[in-house]
């Protein structure tokens, strides 16, 4: 039983800060919540019913906004329930799934902006070849790609962390992520195989940032040889580039928060940081893609004009 976890129950202590601003948080991140299911089911509802939309752009999109649903349903749930409760408790098998999600939310954002990168390196540098590549069959296979990859990366690193004999229940987060539980390993717990698929998968998506950065400096370079192909990059590359923009930054800024400590900063800034992924790019992605995207936008404006009527 030495490599079984002997504890049943984590504490979210990072909650406690919440507890004299119950009253106010509970309905504004209820009413958060909705926005984010309606914003979100907008746009996969208008790209499912019209038949126009089902192109490869928009089917990612699709894709992009299920993810932000699967991403949110593994935190703002429970931390509804939590604001309701006095106990913030969560089971350890619970903790683990939640862990699971976020990961694999955060890695399925970074595939999908890649294959729509790729998508909009295609129709842009390679206009000729575009169709006959991006089929629908490709398309599903490049979404399914960018689902179960994420998927089974941490399936194995949940697999690898329930392994481990925890010496502490205390979380001082309000969401449980892998790296935590790990930290909450006993003295003589054998985390390297934890750390080698840490630094794997770091490297497996770090390279799709660079393949993305890679795909922008040829569309950049193409569109500026054509007016068209000008107009063509800012009407369906720069929503992209702001929702991969806002992802980098984020990101970023939670992995330098948890490389140098935050322990000096206050809980509820601590808080905002752990989970900030879950919090601006559910709600500006399809901001963004439904303003920004003719067809949606036209849409949207239209399913409203009906109703009007």
């Amino acid at each position: 039983m030495d490599n079984v976890s002997i504890v049943r129950i984590f504490i979210l202590t990072g909650l406690n800060e919440t507890n004299n601003y119950r009253v106010v948080l509970f309905p504004l991140t209820l009413l958060y919540y909705c926005m984010i299911l309606f914003f979100n089911m907008t746009i996969i509802m208008v790209i499912i019913l019209d038949k126009n939309l089902h192109e490869p752009m928009y089917i990612l999109l699709c894709s992009f906004c299920i993810n932000g649903l699967y991403g949110t349903a593994g935190f703002y749930p429970k931390f509804i329930f939590d604001l309701l409760s006095s106990s913030h408790e969560i089971s350890y098998e619970a903790c683990l799934l939640q862990a699971f999600v976020m990961y694999s939310s955060i890695c399925n954002d970074l595939s999908i902006l890649a294959v729509m990168a790729y998508d909009r390196y295609l129709a842009i540098c390679r206009p000729l070849h575009y169709h006959s590549f991006m089929t629908k069959r490709r398309v599903c296979q490049m979404v399914c790609f960018s689902w179960i990859t994420p998927l089974c990366i941490f399936s194995n690193n949940i697999v690898l962390t329930s392994r481990l004999r925890l010496c502490s229940t205390n979380m001082k987060k309000i969401v449980c992520l892998n790296w935590i539980i790990v930290k909450l390993a006993c003295p003589d717990a054998n985390t390297i195989p934890n750390n080698i698929t840490a630094y794997f998968t770091i490297f497996l998506y770090v390279s799709h940032g660079f393949f993305v950065i890679w795909t922008y400096m040829h569309l950049i370079k193409t569109s500026v040889r054509s007016k068209d192909d000008r107009v063509k990059f800012m009407q369906t590359c720069v929503p992209h580039l702001a929702s991969l923009t806002t992802f980098v930054v984020i990101i970023v800024f939670d992995f330098m928060s948890k490389r140098f400590g935050s322990t000096d900063l206050p809980q509820s800034l601590q808080n905002f940081i752990s989970i900030e992924f879950l919090l601006i790019p559910p709600v500006l992605n399809p901001l963004i893609y439904g303003f920004k995207l003719t067809k949606i936008r036209h849409r949207i404006l239209g399913f409203v004009y009906v109703q009007r009527k």
